[in-house]
């Protein structure tokens, strides 16, 4: 029965060392990667952009056109990682949220939030097209009601998104402004 139950312990702990070296090469590999996965794996932060033509000029781009893009690419310079995230435009504006903030998992999970505070300094990539940027977080004025009524439209099927989750702190929104150097 002893040598069983080894057996049992031997396999199990294999197997815990497979998935673990698994999702660390997951990891791993996602940081070299020309920015973040895409699919079932774009949760997973990934590496700096490699690609794409810089956009320059003192002229803002109309960004009418992300009104119906499901989700831009963006990194952040320090550190030097990039994520897939919803966008909402609105007023000719940009905006992206982080949700969840206040969960378990937000607090374990995300933590671009807090870095995009501390530098905003960010790299937007639509179309293979990279826009300098700077996330500014948002907490109050008009422009806040009018973003949540468009992330409503675009992400919530029109449900409600009530300001209480900004105020509350559950939901950050980040404005993409043209970056200062």
């Amino acid at each position: 029965m002893k040598s069983f139950l080894r057996i049992i312990g031997l396999i199990l702990g294999g197997l815990v060392t497979v998935i673990i070296l698994t999702v660390g090469g997951v990891f791993a590999t996602a940081r070299l990667h020309d920015g973040p996965f895409e699919g079932d794996l774009a949760i997973v932060a990934g590496g700096a952009f490699k690609t794409g033509e810089l956009q320059t000029g003192d002229k803002e781009p109309n960004w009418d056109f992300l009104k119906e893009y499901p989700t831009v690419e963006f990194q952040l310079l320090n550190p030097n990682r990039s994520r897939t995230t919803f966008v909402m435009e609105v007023e000719g504006r940009i905006f992206i949220p982080s949700g969840y903030m206040n969960t378990t998992v937000g607090k374990i999970w995300k933590h671009w939030p807090m870095e995009a505070e501390k530098d905003g300094r960010a790299i937007l990539r639509v179309d293979n097209k990279l826009y300098e940027r700077d996330l500014v977080r948002i907490k109050e004025g008009e422009i806040v009601e009018a973003v949540l009524a468009e992330l409503s439209r675009k992400y919530a099927g029109g449900f409600s998104i009530s300001l209480d989750e900004v105020n509350s702190e559950n939901l950050w929104l980040f404005e993409l402004q043209p970056r200062n150097n």
